[in-house]
């Protein structure tokens, strides 16, 4: 935890300290770090993988210099599986830190492979069942690597729930979790897809807005976005699993 009351010369020595790696920053950015006058650190990323024994997060140090410039240190904190021992890794580089990720971790990040594309019109038997089959089943369950950015997850929440427009979206439990949100994902599980129902076109994308809440809870949303509307007007519809989201896009694409 940073310490308010730390001096900025402190703070440098304490992040430097403790990095497995310290030495292999340039010579030059060490004797510019020594003139800082000033910092500010954020949390950047969080990383949990409880299946996968991983978790990782990376920090951002900023220094205000005396020449009015300004530098960042990108600070990579991690356990590896097994191991509860956390090691801290220090970049002058947002890629460098990426790059750190890799030999770390390896393809921990990838994430399912996507859905089958089907186009209009190609291979669509009975009025385009092939593509239902497809919008209602759910996946078989795999292990999903989250990478959370923290940013302003709680208002970001907020707005996907303001959204909704069916009317058994999540209420106001699940509202109130929410407000405790510090970091989110947002990822699409089902993208773009088009069908023809009743002669016109319908366009259908699923994602999942995943949570990270104060108590290190996890707890996602699952957005729809389709115009299966009478109008073909653009419609958002919010739900609590995959199971039902993908229920509800099933059931759009055959009532129109």
């Amino acid at each position: 935890m940073s310490d308010p009351y730390e001096t900025t010369e402190a703070h440098l020595e304490r992040l430097l300290g403790r990095a497995l790696n310290s030495f292999d920053l340039p010579d030059r950015l060490v004797e510019r770090l020594g003139t800082a006058l000033a910092h500010s650190s954020s949390l950047y990323t969080t990383h949990h993988s409880p299946e996968a024994g991983i978790w990782r997060e990376t920090h951002r140090h900023t220094y205000l210099l005396t020449d009015g410039g300004s530098v960042s240190l990108w600070e990579l904190t991690y356990r590896l599986g097994g191991d509860r021992t956390v090691r801290h890794e220090v970049f002058a580089s947002k890629a460098e830190t990426c790059l750190a990720v890799t030999r770390l971790f390896g393809e921990a990040s990838a994430g399912a492979s996507p859905d089958p594309v089907l186009v209009p019109g190609e291979d669509e038997p009975e009025g385009g069942m092939a593509l239902l089959s497809v919008l209602y089943a759910t996946p078989a369950p795999v292990r999903r690597h989250r990478e959370y950015a923290v940013e302003d997850s709680a208002d970001h929440a907020r707005r996907v729930l303001r959204r909704a427009e069916n009317v058994d979206r999540p209420g106001e439990r699940v509202a109130t979790l929410l407000r405790s949100a510090y970091a989110h994902q947002i990822t699409q599980a089902f993208g773009a897809r088009q069908c023809l129902a009743d002669g016109r076109g319908a366009g259908f994308s699923l994602y999942e807005h995943a949570f990270v809440l104060l108590d290190g809870t996890e707890i996602s949303l699952w957005e729809v976005e389709h115009t299966a509307t009478p109008d073909g007007r653009h419609m958002c519809e919010v739900y609590e699993s995959e199971a039902a989201a993908r229920g509800a896009m099933e059931l759009r694409a055959r009532v129109r």
